[in-house]
């Protein structure tokens, strides 16, 4: 049978780029996606150590790099385990078949007798002196093709297991964080920020600023940014330097935080997704609401930060960036450098949960260091960069309008979907997409903004279709391009999308005079979908959601992720206090194998409680066309004394492929919470964040 490789793979078959055996009993692994804080290299090392046959306490994965590694674009959409689990599979099992076939002919045994355990052919379970690190060299040699085999899997191995993670011990011991780096003479710097889009130098008076502060300075074109021995030194130079700069500033467009109302009236590229079928169903009287989410920031406790040292004709530049390889060729092209003689090296963060920051400190540290050859400088972002800044989660509006048939059943379901771009990485769009680009030219500067396609899952449009069987059906898309900043956030339109889906489903679940939960299981067919919604049902012991004035309440909320992803449903109970309070959290998931249980709930966990602070906390507040807040005081996120009661179990066969768990549980939590909110207070909860204002003008 002919050998099917990995995309990735396919593209770069020599095992040699992925693998190395060049310490006797260690194997170095080489991938290209990279640790964000999700687990996926201790995932990855359990596949690959099982491919071949080694232990994983065996494996060393390395952090991703853009010299001599192999490139796997983006670690996003929780793609991670899709992709590259097979890839490190393939690689083990490719290898494994190929030591054990070297060896059965070298001792001239049979194949079937032999098999590989710590690394070494055993035969009878005895050593036979064939290994990797004996005969690793002339394995690696050829690169990978249709005519290889995979070796069977092996009894024993670790996938299945709750390994810890092989990141966390330097974690805890310090030193394993970009933020930790020091290097021979760093020095550090901050930008001064453009003060709005499309702004120009109209004055520097740099005799002023010498003549206030030690601090060196550097401009290119309309960047400008002070260099400092320390950070504290830097960020008080930062503050001389706004007193040496006048503007030449365009005026700002107002940002009124009615998003449905502000967002209607930004100019929008109108798209029909999927048509309405001819015919009119048989269909009652129509049921129309519009679901909203604000502006959301990523609100990383760990500021983005970047270091950069140019060497000679090489730029090394390190960063917590989720794509390497697309953060190079663009640093490359404002620097109009060759992207070869520019090096990327990830190094972890505290977290990413999108496009966050961090490829935007990258370019500060790379244009501060390019103009001082020979100095390391390091960028650390502000709280007040990190919150006014950065990319920030697109707005939504999503329009439902669905209607029952005679005999309960919906026969229709319309939905049109407002909303900005989820998806403007550097690159995206044919521009750089880095918060500086544009003050060194402006043709750097973004025009329009798209999104991500339907065929890689959407953007705004992810997860917009129900799972349900819902009669004739159709999908329209609103893209607006704004002066705001927005692009990739966790879950991206999913979080809104099934939040206002779900909300529907309740809607019309009440107008059939049906249990929430009956209603759904009646229009399902996937069983899967079935499996994971009685799954959390059993675990809270569902008995109905409750009514208003109880004083707890329950809410379901249940997706698979982009449609192909995961399954997963949540329940949650809450209380009316001052606030919504969220108390519990039931969830049951649906990830096909689970290569390491530990790392599922975590990542599943982890997306309800940010879940929670977004539906009941978070947005952006503006101050005209800008973001206001400048600190956690402005900007309210969970604390961790809010953070409930969380029970998550992992339903499914393993014998399906591995799914991400990362993005699953955003938007069915936030329904859950939603419908929860809306059965006490006796009334459709459709705007998010569910805050104690909001909350006050339902009661009322």
């Amino acid at each position: 049978m002919q050998l099917q490789l990995p995309a990735s793979l396919a593209a770069q078959p020599d095992p040699g780029l992925w693998i190395g055996f060049e310490t006797p009993g260690r194997v170095t692994v080489r991938t290209g996606k990279v640790e964000l804080g999700q687990g996926i290299l201790t995932a990855l090392s359990q596949l690959v150590a099982d491919g071949l046959g080694v232990a994983p306490a065996q494996v060393d994965m390395r952090s991703a790099s853009t010299h001599r590694w192999p490139n796997e674009g983006f670690t996003v959409g929780s793609l991670s385990l899709e992709q590259s689990g097979p890839v490190m599979c393939t690689l083990g099992a490719v290898l494994r078949w190929r030591l054990l076939q070297a060896a059965a002919r070298a001792l001239d045994l049979p194949f079937g007798e032999l098999e590989v355990r710590g690394g070494e052919v055993r035969h009878g379970g005895r050593p036979t002196g064939w290994s990797y690190w004996r005969d690793g060299a002339a394995l690696l040699a050829i690169p990978i093709g249709a005519d290889d085999r995979m070796a069977p899997a092996q009894a024993g191995g670790s996938v299945g297991e709750a390994l810890p993670r092989t990141d966390l011990r330097a974690k805890f011991g310090g030193g394993a964080f970009l933020h930790d780096m020091v290097l021979p003479g760093m020095q550090h710097a901050v930008a001064l920020r453009l003060p709005v889009r499309g702004a120009r130098i109209a004055g520097f008076d740099a005799e002023r600023f010498a003549a206030r502060t030690p601090a060196q300075w550097v401009r290119r074109g309309d960047f400008l940014g002070c260099v400092a021995p320390t950070q504290r030194a830097a960020r008080s130079a930062l503050e001389v330097l706004r007193t040496c700069v006048g503007w030449d500033a365009p005026p700002l467009p107002a940002v009124d935080e009615a998003t449905p109302a502000w967002l209607a009236r930004q100019p929008a590229v109108q798209t029909i997704i999927e048509p309405e079928g001819a015919g009119e169903p048989a269909a009652g009287p129509a049921y129309e609401a519009t679901w909203t989410r604000p502006f959301i920031a990523h609100a990383s406790i760990g500021l983005s930060c970047g270091v950069a040292w140019l060497q000679g004709e090489v730029l090394q530049v390190w960063t917590h960036s989720q794509g390497i390889f697309p953060l190079r060729d663009q640093i490359a092209r404002v620097l109009a450098l060759a992207p070869d003689s520019v090096h990327v090296q990830h190094v972890p963060g505290s977290g990413c949960y999108g496009h966050n920051g961090a490829d935007d400190a990258a370019l500060d540290a790379a244009l501060v260091a390019t103009a001082l050859p020979g100095t390391p400088i390091r960028v650390q972002w502000s709280r007040e960069e990190e919150l006014r800044e950065g990319p920030l989660g697109a707005p939504m509006a999503v329009r439902i309008r669905a209607a029952l048939d005679g005999q309960g059943r919906i026969a229709r379901w319309n939905t049109h979907v407002l909303s900005t771009s989820h998806n403007m990485r550097p690159g995206v769009g044919g521009t750089p997409n880095l918060l500086a680009a544009p003050a060194l030219d402006a043709r750097f500067e973004r025009t329009q903004d798209i999104d991500v396609p339907q065929d890689r899952g959407g953007g705004a449009t992810r997860n917009a279709q129900p799972l349900y069987q819902v009669g004739q059906r159709s999908l329209s898309l609103g893209l607006a391009t704004t002066h705001v900043r927005t692009s990739a956030l966790r879950a991206l339109g999913a979080f809104a999308n099934v939040f206002a889906i779900e909300g529907m489903m309740d809607e019309l679940a009440q107008r059939a005079g049906c249990d929430p939960a009956q209603f759904r299981l009646s229009h399902l067919q996937d069983q899967r979908a079935v499996a994971v919604l009685r799954q959390v049902l059993a675990m809270c012991d569902w008995h109905g959601p409750g009514a208003a004035g109880d004083a707890l309440t329950r809410g379901i909320g249940l997706a698979r992720y982009k449609g192909r992803g995961a399954w997963c449903a949540v329940v949650a109970e809450v209380a009316l206090e001052q606030e919504v309070q969220v108390r519990r959290v039931w969830c049951a998931a649906d990830v096909g194998l689970v290569v390491n249980p530990d790392g599922v709930r975590n990542q599943l966990d982890g997306g309800i409680v940010q879940a929670v602070s977004w539906t009941t906390l978070e947005s952006v507040r503006f101050e005209g066309g800008r973001p206001v807040a400048l600190g956690w005081e402005g900007y309210r996120v969970l604390r961790f004394s809010e953070v409930p009661a969380i029970a998550t179990q992992l339903v499914g066969a393993h014998d399906n492929p591995s799914l991400g768990a990362g993005e699953a549980s955003q938007g069915p939590t936030a329904a859950a919470i939603a419908n929860a909110v809306s059965v006490a207070v006796g009334q459709r909860v459709t705007d998010l964040p569910i805050s104690r204002e909001r909350l006050l003008r339902l009661l009322a």
